[in-house]
């Protein structure tokens, strides 16, 4: 049912809406992934070098898949199991004037180890622009600010002739590689206030607190870190490349996605700077020689892009709300009246 208020701030607070039943615009549904298809248990780094080789095996055994290769070790594992001269795509954004994250070196590096045919997609500000209204509205809501660039690639997959794309998505969320977000026992509002990406109530005249997510989670007044990102950061993050994967017309693959941690995580080994440690034992046992690279997010230079943003303007929104915002969440807000714009015709 059409609810555009408790849309709006359940994707302030998890960048998606979290209720099946309401969507912003009956024209437009919200598209949820599902995410309660059947896993592949894992308990040691050997099971799940098993199932990463056979599921890229797979997936590639008709040559028409092609592999995201950033620079971190996640990928760099995929690209291992891959065949020599498997396609394989770098995002670079591009900023005018300004030194932002760059990838391609790192990933240049395993794809030169591995055989990979590599190429670079370089984005700019206008290339995101230009695409993000179909996404949103295949969406039917606003978008992560990484869907662009997974979209554009995906883009070039397909006029290549590709049908299917292989992410690394999921690993940092099934196997302790949101350590922020892992780094202590957390009480209820502590989590709640830790997680959530934009409080309505600082940029709505009209807020909904949407606090059924973390009430799901509650247990003697704490949130276990772990069990709630492998519900809803996993939802989120699993419909932000399926979003833009759909849209652009191929097939996601996410090898780590297929699996769960069966046992507990082992939050000491975590807490004492052993982020993502079954991944790491994996990829010392691939790549025993080489040192894994510095963690870092999908580059997206939001603090760049929007540095002369002076935010929203539509009545929903409280003025001047996203001065001391950071870029991604000024991405947010600039993501979410430009939908609403959309949806009254004003785009």
């Amino acid at each position: 049912m059409n609810d555009r208020s408790f849309c709006i701030s359940s994707y302030l607070m998890f960048r998606y809406v979290t209720d099946k039943t309401k969507c912003f615009d009956k024209r437009y549904p919200c598209s949820i992934v599902d995410i309660d298809f059947e896993r592949t248990p894992i308990y040691t780094a050997d099971e799940l070098i098993k199932h990463l080789k056979n599921t890229v095996a797979d997936a590639c055994n008709d040559g028409k898949a092609a592999i995201a290769l950033s620079g971190g070790i996640d990928s760099a594992i995929l690209a291992y199991f891959a065949p020599k001269g498997t396609k394989a795509y770098t995002f670079r954004c591009i900023v005018p004037g300004k030194t932002v994250i760059d990838e391609s070196a790192q990933a240049a590096h395993w794809a030169k180890l591995c055989d990979l045919d590599h190429e670079v997609v370089d984005i700019t500000w206008q290339d995101v622009e230009d695409v993000v209204d179909r996404l949103m509205l295949h969406k039917g809501a606003p978008i992560h600010s990484i869907e662009a660039q997974i979209y554009i690639a995906a883009q070039k997959a397909v006029e290549a002739g590709y049908t299917k794309f292989i992410f690394g998505e999921n690993a940092d969320i099934i196997y302790g590689g949101m350590d922020g977000l892992l780094a202590k026992d957390w009480s209820y509002a502590e989590f709640a206030d830790r997680y959530t990406y934009v409080m309505p109530y600082k940029v709505l005249k009209d807020p909904l607190m949407v606090v059924a997510p973390y009430l799901a989670f509650e247990k003697a007044g704490h949130i276990d870190g772990h069990d709630f990102i492998n519900t809803y950061f996993r939802q989120e993050a699993l419909g932000t490349y399926h979003n833009a994967c759909e849209t652009a017309g191929i097939e996601f693959v996410g090898p780590y996605s297929e699996t769960y941690l069966d046992g507990p995580i082992d939050y000491k080994r975590i807490r004492n700077g052993e982020s993502k440690y079954l991944i790491r034992e994996v990829f010392g046992k691939l790549y025993p020689d080489e040192t894994p690279p510095v963690k870092i997010p999908m580059p997206r230079p939001t603090t760049e892009w929007f540095a002369d943003w002076e935010g929203p303007v539509r009545e929903e929104f409280i003025p001047y709300c996203t001065a001391d915002m950071s870029g991604d969440q000024k991405w947010m807000i600039w993501a979410l009246e430009r939908f609403l714009n959309i949806l009254d015709g004003e785009v």
